[in-house]
């Protein structure tokens, strides 16, 4: 992450649970490496997946919280807006 033009900096500490090329990536907050559990400031796991679809890709991110504070902590946080801005930088950047 970067805020402000500034150098990159953690934005969170997690974990890897599943990683298929082209397919599925599943990663969490509660545990870090090692698989040592953690209570973090925002707890969650998030499920990104890919699907070749119409001569492109159908990307898909869904993301489980805790219980409804930690939801709506990241939703006032602008995740729709930042995931969604981060995936269309990234496909601006794939389509050149």
């Amino acid at each position: 992450m970067r805020e402000g033009g500034g150098d990159f900096q953690p934005h969170v500490d997690g974990c890897f649970l599943e990683a298929i090329p082209n397919e599925r990536l599943v990663f969490t907050t509660v545990l870090t490496e090692g698989w040592q559990p953690v209570d973090p400031w925002l707890a969650l796991t998030a499920i990104l997946t890919f699907e070749a679809k119409d001569g492109g890709t159908l990307y898909s991110a869904r993301v489980l919280h805790k219980n409804p504070e930690d939801s709506a902590k990241h939703k006032e946080m602008g995740f729709h807006e930042g995931w969604g801005m981060a995936i269309g930088q990234l496909a601006v950047l794939v389509e050149r």
